[in-house]
């Protein structure tokens, strides 16, 4: 049984960013509980979680900092209406709801101030930096942020050295300069208005708290993944961060794993990737307990410079393989 759409959801505002009205949610939300027969998460009889992966304005607004517009150019908002209106329809069966956030300062591996060439310029956006750059000197650590960073000049390019082979030998994408998004205390930063929305109201209905992860903060390595970062030791074996084992302990706990966001190349995919690795440690037959709503997320693609849509469609096809239920949020028999 789905449910109908609420009378404050507006489709057309999912692209733009409001204020929203907690408190005239919180007071319609007895009235469509009881027209509803909506309970209480705590009663369900199975669990259905919801994990959203950075559903942020930084990557989800047109004009703001990193919008996914995927091959269509409005990825990102067409995504988040249907994703809206998945909740909104299915909020009687949703039991939980976690969004992780992107959390950055300027000063980081991946924006343009940590680098600079020979004649002490930064790199533009979307520069690919590979271990043969950093080799030769081509890019070098930013020598003025040592202090700030507390470490030697020295240090700061063996990181990055050691950084950009450390990918390679993985096979990961080359450590890319991104435009300076998802800054922390910023408004690129926030859950996207109508996703916040239905998050809160979602909370108000079922009696349960949705649950907030930050990821990203740390300055030298990428973390597109919410379970752990790209590079986990520094040079030296010096820990650069580490891993998140809630995600497995909590699927071990459900009956049911939805996953949806931002971008579907990136930080959705490698998600997706590390929890696959975690399940097949611990229980390979938890991957049939993960939906992914592939009609929820878009790849990352610069018009001119670079198409990420493939190899997101491989690693969803490699998902499939290993178990996980690739599923649109229209057909929800599954649900």
């Amino acid at each position: 049984m789905t449910h109908p759409l609420p009378s404050f959801y507006d489709p057309k505002k999912v692209e733009t960013v409001y204020n929203v009205d907690y408190n005239g949610l919180a007071a319609l939300a007895p009235e469509y509980r009881q027209k509803n027969g909506i309970r209480p998460a705590s009663a369900d009889p199975s669990r259905t979680w919801l994990l959203l992966i950075d559903v942020q304005n930084t990557f989800c607004i047109p004009s703001y900092e990193l919008f996914v517009g995927g091959r269509s150019g409005t990825g990102a908002v067409e995504d988040n209406r249907r994703l809206t209106e998945f909740i909104y329809k299915n909020i009687g069966r949703i039991s939980h709801i976690t969004a992780t956030l992107d959390t950055h300062s300027a000063q980081q591996i991946f924006h343009p101030v940590f680098f600079v060439d020979a004649a002490g310029n930064h790199p533009a956006p979307f520069t690919d930096i590979y271990a043969e750059d950093t080799r030769s000197g081509k890019w070098r650590f930013n020598p003025a942020l040592a202090v700030e960073m507390g470490i030697a000049p020295e240090y700061g390019q063996q990181m990055l050295q050691h950084y950009t082979e450390s990918l390679e030998k993985k096979g990961k994408y080359a450590l890319t300069v991104w435009p300076y998004h998802a800054m922390q205390g910023g408004i690129g930063h926030a859950i996207v208005p109508a996703i916040e929305e239905a998050i809160f109201f979602h909370g108000m209905l079922r009696y349960t708290q949705p649950e907030f992860e930050i990821k990203g903060q740390q300055p030298f390595t990428e973390n597109y993944s919410a379970i752990g970062p790209e590079v986990l030791t520094g040079p030296m074996g010096e820990s650069l961060g580490s891993r998140n084992s809630k995600f497995v302990q909590r699927l071990q706990e459900v009956d049911k794993l939805i996953i949806a966001g931002q971008a579907k190349s990136h930080c959705v995919a490698w998600t997706i990737a590390d929890l696959l690795e975690d399940i097949q440690q611990t229980d390979p037959s938890l991957a049939g307990k993960v939906y992914l709503l592939e009609d929820c997320a878009s790849a990352v693609v610069v018009p001119g410079v670079v198409d990420h849509t493939p190899a997101a469609d491989e690693a969803y096809t490699r998902f499939a393989a290993a178990g996980m239920q690739v599923v649109k949020s229209a057909d929800t028999g599954w649900l």
